[in-house]
């Protein structure tokens, strides 16, 4: 629930008040013309990483393996798309992080430890 309430009210509210502050140092459409490039350019880099992660995807079934970091890596990268597309310099900073392969890889193996952790609680 907690979770839910940060990304239905604080996010945007925190990212209104980032853009109001964006926009009054550097004007109004200098901000909405860095968003929209934010934007575009995030959209070619989700599909740059997205590829790659599809064509590693294929190596690992190929050679006769779980897929299991590959699977992971198109989820963060699908997350990082969703934030790139949503307004706002925060989402942007946070998409374009996950983008970035190193980043991807610690928010990787940190997720996958959780999950770890839950299911074995559950079924160990």
């Amino acid at each position: 629930m907690a979770v839910l309430f940060l990304a239905f009210l604080v996010v945007p509210v925190v990212e209104l008040a980032v853009i109001i502050q964006v926009g009054q140092v550097i004007g109004t459409w200098n901000t909405i013309a860095i968003l929209l490039l934010v934007s575009f350019g995030g959209a070619w880099l989700v599909k740059r990483e997205g590829i790659a992660v599809v064509r590693r995807f294929r190596e690992q079934m190929e050679a006769g393996r779980v897929p299991g970091r590959e699977l992971a890596d198109g989820v963060l990268i699908l997350f990082a798309g969703a934030l790139l597309l949503t307004p706002g310099f925060v989402t942007d900073f946070i998409g374009l992080l996950l983008l970035l392969p190193p980043v991807r890889s610690v928010v990787r193996a940190g997720a996958m430890h959780r999950v770890a952790l839950r299911t074995h609680r559950r079924f160990g």
